[in-house]
């Protein structure tokens, strides 16, 4: 057989030859929107690698970017790779210092800035002073225009590094993790597998999940190898502007995490004339477990939400429940993608109900961090990487989060989900949010203490909210303690920021 290389940077050749009408449409932050084709792409994105290796650019070098998902984000992410270099998406909801740490730790040598991303950007300098920023779409545009000089591939290797992204820092200090072209190109196929995400060229995809969040998911490079329409929401992600451009650009595809379907079911409740889907519109969902009530009520309007489960280290989707309605199971093992759960007495069995640490292993999870020898702990001696998320595996493959490690309640010696709590508090009519917590506790070592955000409007007490849950739990699993709150702390992603419930609520039951 050939042993041709697997190149992400061949996804764009194959769009502009093939796909090369096929439009590529963004909201602008001035909320205006963006048109053209992959073949326009495609130009760009060889004229950034040639105006790159003009300024000096090496194999391997770092090349930072601080933007929103609109086209020019997609040109750099071919366009440097097309140079031979390295993509590193800096995650722009973090504190500048740290995101000039991970820059510092990154080594990048380049940077892409929004415009209006400046004011943030000006605070990151302060620590971190890379060889050349370039503005887009100012100077972006510029160097673009100056970049006359015939482009000439690079003789690039599937091992290749072509991506760099730092994790989001729930467990420790964000940690990089370098990601090769044969990684992110079986990745993107395994997309399209029918039984994963099923995705084909007559799609429109509306990637909502940020392009600085684990590569958008992966999905800008599958659209491009398979020629798919895609829509760039920009920086509006608000509820209006996402569920305008699923009307005016018929989206058959999108991908987010759980604060945004909420906050979209939300808003469509109030306002269901501005909620127009297409026909079979499918929904990803990840990052962190989606309430039951909210998969089962945009079930309701035709629209199907698939649940996800993956992570930086995984590229980023390590499985996906698609085949069968277990709606709160994140699913089975993409193809090539192996799983198992460990505890202290070793290897689970898959019985549904033994909960041990997740471990994976696959061609596009992570064999180490980037630049972090110390972190080697968190890979097996046989060669599997510890998730340190808390899983079951029932009989039939099927996989369930129940918890991180870090987020167990231990209670008298037995172990209580947090998870599990909280999606049962969230199917609480009067329950916008929810976040469970341990407290120390004199007898029984842990206790639950559940922190609420309700509707606009609702009430409720916690003697309502414990026997709207109790069918569901044994009793000593029933939260001992209920803070009603306005809002509920997130990380840059928006997963819960537990961390910081525990700083303020994490004192012993009075």
């Amino acid at each position: 057989m050939m042993n041709s290389p697997l190149l992400i940077t061949s996804f764009i050749d194959r769009a502009g030859d093939l796909f090369g009408d096929v439009e590529i449409v963004s909201r602008q932050a001035d909320r205006s929107i963006h048109r053209y084709t992959y073949k326009e792409c495609r130009e760009r994105a060889r004229r950034l690698a040639m105006a790159l290796r003009g300024l000096g650019l090496e194999r391997g070098d770092r090349v930072g970017t601080l933007m929103w998902n609109h086209h020019a984000h997609v040109e750099a992410y071919f366009g440097i790779p097309l140079a031979g270099g390295v993509f590193h998406t800096l995650n722009l909801r973090l504190h500048p210092a740290e995101i000039a740490r991970i820059a510092n730790h990154a080594g990048d040598r380049f940077v892409l800035v929004d415009e209006f991303m400046l004011p943030l950007w000006e605070q990151v300098t302060v620590n971190f002073k890379p060889e050349r920023v370039i503005v887009v779409p100012g100077d972006y545009e510029a160097l673009l225009t100056n970049a006359t000089e015939p482009f000439v591939p690079v003789d690039a290797h599937e091992d290749d590094a072509v991506g760099l992204c730092y994790t989001s820092g729930t467990t420790g200090m964000p940690k990089g993790v370098l990601y090769s072209h044969r990684a992110l190109a079986l990745h993107a196929i395994a997309l399209a597998i029918p039984d994963v995400l099923a995705l084909r060229q007559s799609d429109v995809v509306l990637a909502i999940v940020p392009m600085f969040h684990v590569n958008a998911w992966g999905l800008p490079f599958t659209a491009a190898l398979l020629g798919i329409k895609m829509v760039l929401p920009g920086p509006c992600l608000d509820a209006p502007s996402l569920c305008e451009l699923f009307r005016s650009e018929r989206v058959t595809f999108s991908g987010g995490v759980p604060t945004v379907w909420m906050a979209m079911l939300r808003y469509i409740e109030e306002h269901p004339e501005a909620w127009q889907p297409q026909p079979e519109l499918r929904l990803l969902v990840g990052g962190a477990p989606l309430p039951e009530s909210v998969i089962r009520e945009f079930d309701k309007r035709g629209v199907r939400l698939i649940h996800g489960w993956g992570m930086t280290e995984t590229s980023p989707l390590g499985t996906v429940s698609t085949i069968k309605s277990h709606l709160l199971k994140q699913g089975l093992p993409v193809p090539f993608i192996d799983i198992r759960t460990v505890n202290a007495n070793g290897i689970c069995p898959k019985d549904g109900e033994t909960m041990g640490e997740l471990e994976i292993r696959g061609p596009w999870v992570a064999a180490s961090y980037f630049q972090s020898a110390a972190e080697n702990e968190k890979w097996t001696d046989d060669g599997w990487f510890r998730t340190g998320d808390v899983a079951t595996i029932d009989s039939e493959g099927y996989m369930r989060i129940t918890d991180r490690t870090k987020d167990l309640i231990k209670s008298g010696g037995e172990w209580i989900s947090s998870v599990d709590l909280e999606n049962a508090l969230m199917s609480h009519p009067q329950v916008q949010e929810a976040a469970v917590i341990a407290i120390p506790d004199s007898k029984w070592q842990e206790r639950p203490l559940a922190v609420i955000v309700l509707k606009d409007g609702a009430q409720a007490t916690p003697d309502s909210l414990r026997n709207h849950i109790a069918p569901r739990f044994p009793r000593w699993w029933l939260p001992d303690k209920f803070v009603f709150a306005k809002e509920i702390p997130r990380t840059s992603t928006g997963k819960f920021l537990k961390s910081k419930l525990r700083e303020l609520y994490g004192q012993p039951l009075q």
